[in-house]
């Protein structure tokens, strides 16, 4: 997140918050991961906090490169997987999981392949115009960026879910901002504003308390 340590850790409160009001109005295991993600987020904003903290020279180097190890292994190399399987496991029929599986398997794909670039490769982290920067050079690709935008977003536009697909909408037209304004702050910057905007996510589990859980237990799983 932009600013300071202390903006990361207010807002990792903030979406703790969340998570914990979201999780209050689960209804069935299908939904936990979706749910989940504002607590997820929160740890990942909790993380970069620490980062700040180092960059500021409040912690040692080897430990400000661990944190921001941490917050790449969630932006980089769990977030693309993640996000298209809670879709999946979320969708209340058949037809919908299986229109999410190409998703899945493209985000399946770059996770494995971050993963390998993240242990592979070397991590830069610095400070830029008050965003702090994260440079893998096997994941600082057009290409790689492409398949990151898909796994993420992709599955959440074309869900049958309403509020999922404004979910999907908000973060792509944060993520354009960001591409635009400040590239090279990217995974900080696009994660901190997708993070904000999982707030939808508690209003469509509020909203949606009395309708839920979907017909899950009778209806195949891909069926």
């Amino acid at each position: 997140m932009c600013f300071s340590a202390a903006a990361n850790f207010i807002g990792s409160g903030v979406l703790g918050a969340v998570g914990v009001a979201t999780f209050s109005k689960v209804k069935h295991r299908r939904e936990l991961l979706f749910a989940a993600l504002p607590t997820l987020f929160a740890i990942h904003q909790f993380t970069e906090g620490f980062v700040w903290l180092g960059l500021d020279g409040y912690l040692s180097p080897a430990v400000t490169h661990d944190m921001g190890s941490a917050f790449m292994l969630y932006a980089q190399g769990l977030l693309p997987f993640l996000m298209p399987l809670s879709v999946v496991l979320f969708e209340p029929d058949g037809a919908s999981r299986r229109r999410m599986l190409p998703f899945l398997a493209i985000g399946t794909l770059t996770t494995l392949y971050m993963l390998w670039a993240l242990i592979a490769f070397p991590l830069q982290i610095y400070i830029r115009s008050a965003s702090i920067v994260y440079i893998n050079p096997a994941t600082d690709n057009t290409f790689v960026a492409i398949l990151y935008i898909i796994a993420t977003c992709g599955s959440l536009l074309f869900s049958r879910i309403k509020d999922m697909v404004l979910f999907g909408v908000v973060n792509v037209v944060i993520l354009l901002v960001v591409m635009a304004v400040k590239r090279y702050a990217f995974t900080s910057l696009w994660c901190a504003y997708a993070a904000v905007a999982s707030i939808i996510i508690l209003a469509y589990f509020w909203k949606t308390s009395a309708d839920r859980p979907f017909r899950y237990a009778e209806i195949s799983k891909w069926m």
